[in-house]
């Protein structure tokens, strides 16, 4: 015996929905959209707070590098676009190609070389010591990076002072040279004082980054290739470098966009704050400029430059980055 099937449940079936699939099934979509923008909602405080301290004034020093911008028009709050004339004007200048480029790239490259060789020999010291003495010296070079830049630069400027330094001291004294030499007014010795003040600021953290690599490598594959005779040297490259190409590449890419952008170290030296135009570069050249000179939109420009010059080379670090993720 057969009976009829009620009007509802034809209606229901015939329409194609699933039982339960009414209003739960159609907040599911919302709550999924929901739960796609919280990290976006909850992130949103402190990009608002990075867009107002660092995107703003970048787009303020990119407009005024397009004006002839200086105290006239500070004081009228005028506006007097020029276009690129600034950048036309930096790039067609003697001191651009002579002076400030080389200086800044020849520094970044001779300093990064050193900080990275001198830290990773700091490292592979602090590997060969015991815990508790690795701790202590870790600790003590760990000084040094924490000392603030002025501080540290101040003191290089006493040891090779004209006049008191204790590094004509010591040349005087063993008859190297008859009187004091004034360092700061050549420009490679100018820079060496400051190559020296950039290594010994920032070997701590190429120490204590490589060496977290070193003690990640098996000790049983050193002793295995010392066991077959290969020297330090050579487990050092065919062993220990390959299994940190990551790491170092971190460290000098790292190196490289702070080295690039010294300022503190250049302008504090006797000579470094424009006097002596022969050791400007980049970043000094754009405060010179800017304030010493009241060519705001000059400076701007040349800031413009050294920071486009600086996003090509964190591109390189996020892409390093991005890669080694990939490969662990």
């Amino acid at each position: 015996m057969t009976y009829p099937t009620p009007t509802g449940a034809a209606s229901e079936g015939s329409s194609g929905v699933a039982p339960g699939g009414g209003p739960q099934a159609a907040r599911g979509p919302s709550r999924r959209g929901i739960a796609r923008i919280r990290p976006w909602l909850l992130l949103a405080p402190a990009l608002v707070i990075l867009g107002v301290l660092l995107l703003w004034p970048l787009v303020r020093m990119a407009m005024f590098s397009l004006q002839d911008y200086g105290l006239r028009e500070i004081v009228s709050g005028t506006t007097n676009w020029i276009g690129f004339a600034n950048f036309t004007e930096i790039l067609t200048s003697h001191d651009l190609w002579a002076v400030v480029l080389p200086n800044t790239v020849g520094f970044a490259v001779l300093s990064v070389a050193g900080t990275v060789v001198f830290g990773t020999l700091v490292a592979l010291l602090l590997q060969s010591l015991s815990p508790r003495t690795r701790g202590f010296v870790t600790g003590a070079i760990m000084a040094a990076w924490a000392m603030p830049a002025v501080t540290g630069t101040y003191v290089w400027v006493w040891i090779f002072d004209a006049d008191h330094g204790v590094f004509n001291q010591v040349l005087t004294s063993l008859g190297i040279i008859d009187q004091p030499v004034n360092w700061f007014t050549d420009r490679w010795s100018f820079y060496a004082i400051v190559l020296l003040n950039v290594i010994h600021h920032g070997f701590p953290f190429v120490a204590v980054t490589v060496l977290a690599g070193l003690l990640g490598v098996p000790r049983e594959i050193h002793e295995a290739a010392e066991v077959d005779g290969a020297g330090a040297f050579r487990r050092f490259f065919q062993i220990t470098f390959p299994q940190l190409r990551q790491v170092f590449a971190v460290v000098i890419i790292l190196s490289t966009i702070w080295d690039f952008k010294v300022f503190a170290q250049v302008y504090l030296m006797p000579g470094g704050a424009g006097s002596n135009r022969d050791v400007l570069n980049l970043g000094v050249w754009s405060y010179v400029e800017s304030f010493g000179q009241n060519r705001y939109g000059f400076g701007s420009a040349i800031a413009v430059l050294l920071t486009l010059l600086l996003l090509v080379i964190t591109a390189v670090y996020v892409r390093t980055i991005l890669r080694e993720e990939k490969e662990l």
